[in-house]
């Protein structure tokens, strides 16, 4: 199988597929076997199963389509929904949250910097490995000190023009690679 531009698939991508499938296939199963017997099926185990088939149709989607995945951290949850819309649109599996939550495998990680008072130690470890891209209003040297602390790949002063971000997000995906 050939990509359209002629070089061959990500070796992760028959595994993704593989587990995607056999995801969708139990979750399938879970359903019809409630629906026969007319019990409710464990609400749950469901929800686990749709969620890791998702996270799992973001690896075929990395492999496949060399899909970037970034999570937009905010405590202002409109803007983080509004940026998270915004690259959407521009392509990217983007999603919005107002915590850091944990975070997968070359996921793009967009953070305001107010929130670095209130991470754990295991948080701030998470997310210095994974390099952030901050943003903040403030420009003072303590707060560049802040973000230097966790590793930045970029520090963008709000308000952040899109097209700055996506440079940004771009940069800090081909460093993940």
């Amino acid at each position: 199988m050939e990509s359209g531009t002629g070089s061959s698939p990500s070796p992760e991508l028959p595994a993704a597929i593989h587990r995607l499938r056999s995801t969708l296939a139990r979750l399938k199963a879970e359903l019809e076997l409630a629906q026969a017997d007319g019990t409710a099926a464990p609400t749950e185990r469901l929800l686990g199963d749709l969620n890791e088939a998702l996270m799992l149709l973001r690896a075929v989607e990395r492999a496949a389509f060399g899909t970037v995945s970034v999570l937009v951290v905010d405590d202002d949850a409109r803007l983080a929904e509004l940026t998270a819309r915004g690259l959407r649109r521009m392509g990217y599996d983007a999603e919005s949250a107002n915590a850091l939550r944990d975070l997968q495998l070359h996921e793009v990680v967009v953070f305001d910097l107010g929130l670095e008072a209130a991470l754990s130690e295991a948080s701030r470890s998470a997310l210095k490995a994974a390099r952030p891209i901050v943003v903040t209003g403030a420009t003072d040297p303590t707060s560049r000190a802040l973000a230097a602390g966790l590793d930045a790949s970029d520090y963008l002063v709000k308000p952040v023009e899109l097209e700055d971000l996506v440079a940004a997000i771009s940069r800090r995906a081909v460093g993940a690679g």
